[in-house]
């Protein structure tokens, strides 16, 4: 859920840039976070995520730029010293003292000088928050990766800070641990308003703790915004394959109508026989003009739809070389474009006609391979175009999935995301 503060951020980051070894590894010309946000960084190993946590929390020296804590600049309007101690930092590795439970969390609060009754309450909070009062007397040597964690992160809470910066805190734990430690984090961020920055490889921990995702690659923050729209709507081919669009095809807009846009794709998924479908005649030569004839006529015959003149509820199909599909959107005809479509929004009923399904893409498919994804399994088809789908195990069963069968895959237009590319 966003933040309903509509205040000026309280973290600002502008022209950072970072240079090690005499190459620049960081480059972020604007990030603006506002009071209550939780954004995740993700991208590649050296995308630059965790040099950008530590450029903003001053652990790491600036080559260029400047940071401002609500609204003052550190270093000028604010002193390094100051601004440090307003935030706290969560690593991959707990960094606890050789001590116990209840004194690694109340450190922070003894070298601010908190009164011995304030500590107490605080770290007794703290470690209820966190599941781990029962292990208050317990030596740190002896916690177990996810207790060692919950300490760490009930530690920086002791503090109560106004920046948390958490560097791939779960990566090393096992996933029922993961999973419920992302549990009471969350549960903790969102009861205290705490501003949260976290860098991390897992998209499932993003997703869950997110208001705001920021993609990085090359140092620089290459898209930002909802985790749905990140998601579902990613601004280039490298975004789309990072954040799990399996199927991303070459196509060329044959014509776009009242926000549906059909679209040409051939086999492969390239746009080579694809660029003969330019739309309405514009640019088209020839043999091109030729070819899209007979492939428009052809259509006709084998199925009685013309695509050039389809209405909205018309399934459209492969024939031949061609596939031709549809997507909500916005778009020339002519263009060509990448159309991306994510595996959970594919569909798949056996034999080669869909079920009643308001989908208007629906071809017939053959599977190549399915394999484990997790909680589903990957089915990886040939419709005429490479194109991926997840399903569950009850679903392998009940459609008697397997390699070599032939399958209708569906989804709609609204699952399509054009990427344009003039």
């Amino acid at each position: 859920m966003t933040p309903n503060t509509p205040s000026s951020p309280i973290l600002s980051g502008e022209n950072i840039q970072v240079q090690r070894g005499g190459k620049r590894i960081l480059d972020v010309s604007s990030l603006n976070i506002v009071p209550g946000e939780i954004l995740s960084l993700i991208g590649p190993n050296g995308a630059g995520k965790t040099t950008l946590l530590q450029a903003l929390s001053q652990l790491i020296r600036l080559g260029k730029g400047d940071i401002y804590f609500q609204g003052k600049k550190v270093g000028v309007d604010m002193a390094p010293l100051d601004y440090r101690r307003c935030l706290a930092m969560v690593f991959q590795e707990a960094l606890l003292f050789d001590t116990t439970v209840y004194a690694n969390v109340a450190s922070g609060l003894k070298i601010r000088g908190a009164k011995s009754s304030e500590i107490v309450s605080i770290v007794n909070t703290r470690l209820e928050q966190f599941g781990i009062a029962h292990l208050r007397d317990r030596s740190a040597k002896t916690l177990s990766g996810g207790e060692a964690q919950r300490t760490s992160l009930a530690r920086a809470f002791a503090i109560e800070p106004q920046l948390l910066f958490l560097d791939e805190p779960f990566a090393a734990l096992d996933p029922p641990t993961r999973e419920a430690l992302l549990e009471d984090l969350n549960r903790v961020l969102r009861a205290s308003g705490t501003t949260a920055i976290m860098a991390t490889h897992d998209q499932g921990e993003a997703l869950r703790l997110s208001d705001r995702i920021a993609v990085m690659n090359d140092g620089r923050i290459v898209q930002i915004g909802p985790p749905v729209e990140v998601m579902n709507h990613p601004i280039d081919e490298f975004i789309a394959s990072f954040v799990g669009v399996e199927t991303i095809i070459e196509g060329r807009v044959i014509k776009c109508e009242r926000g549906m846009a059909t679209i040409a794709v051939n086999k492969g998924g390239n746009s080579a026989a694809a660029h003969a479908f330019t739309g309405g005649g514009a640019g088209v030569n020839g043999s091109d003009h030729a070819f899209l004839k007979k492939t428009v006529d052809a259509m006709k015959d084998f199925s009685g739809v013309d695509p050039i003149n389809a209405t909205p509820s018309t399934p459209l199909g492969t024939l031949g070389e061609v596939s031709l599909l549809e997507a909500a959107g916005q778009a020339e005809a002519g263009e060509q474009i990448l159309c991306c479509i994510r595996p959970e929004h594919v569909t798949l009923s056996p034999g080669v006609r869909p079920d009643r399904s308001s989908a208007r893409n629906a071809f017939p498919s053959v599977i190549i391979r399915i394999s484990p994804a997790g909680a589903f399994y990957k089915v990886h088809m040939n419709g005429g175009f490479p194109l991926v789908a997840y399903v569950t195990v009850q679903s392998i069963e009940d459609l008697d999935l397997r390699t070599g069968a032939t399958v209708t895959a569906s989804f709609k237009a609204t699952a399509v995301h054009m990427i344009r590319r003039g």
